[in-house]
């Protein structure tokens, strides 16, 4: 199994499709370190050399954002908008949809269901 970024990418899938899987590389960030790395994006990962998945380790370790130092990235700077007090800020303090979206329906994603209508319950007759 091909280790890259501290992360096990799936054995039976191509190479474009399983480094999906490291967090902070999609599609298109997938296929330019695959092209940097000079591998066949069609390659699936049990096939790779170990030649092929150092190079795209390192591709990923030398250019990209990935994994860990992602994640505490796109937390400092949720911190940082809800220490400035700005709009966003409050709105991730209290929950809400940040962009625009209509919060009178459809926003129970963010806002979590409130309550749930229950049925009548018929009495037993002995």
């Amino acid at each position: 199994m091909a280790r890259i970024a501290g992360i096990d990418v799936p054995r039976n899938k191509k190479i474009c499709i399983s480094i999906r899987y490291v967090y902070g590389l999609g599609p298109s960030n997938g296929l330019a370190v695959l092209t940097k790395a000079n591998v066949n994006p069609e390659t699936r990962t049990r096939d790779l050399t170990e030649e092929e998945v150092t190079r795209i380790r390192e591709v990923v370790d030398r250019e990209y954002t990935v994994e860990g130092d992602l994640r505490r990235e796109i937390q400092l700077n949720i911190k940082r908008l809800m220490d400035i007090g700005c709009y966003r800020g409050l709105r991730h303090r209290k929950g809400m949809p940040l962009r625009g979206q209509r919060t009178r329906t459809n926003a129970r994603t963010r806002r979590g269901r409130k309550g749930q209508a229950i049925g009548i319950k018929k009495k037993l007759s002995k």
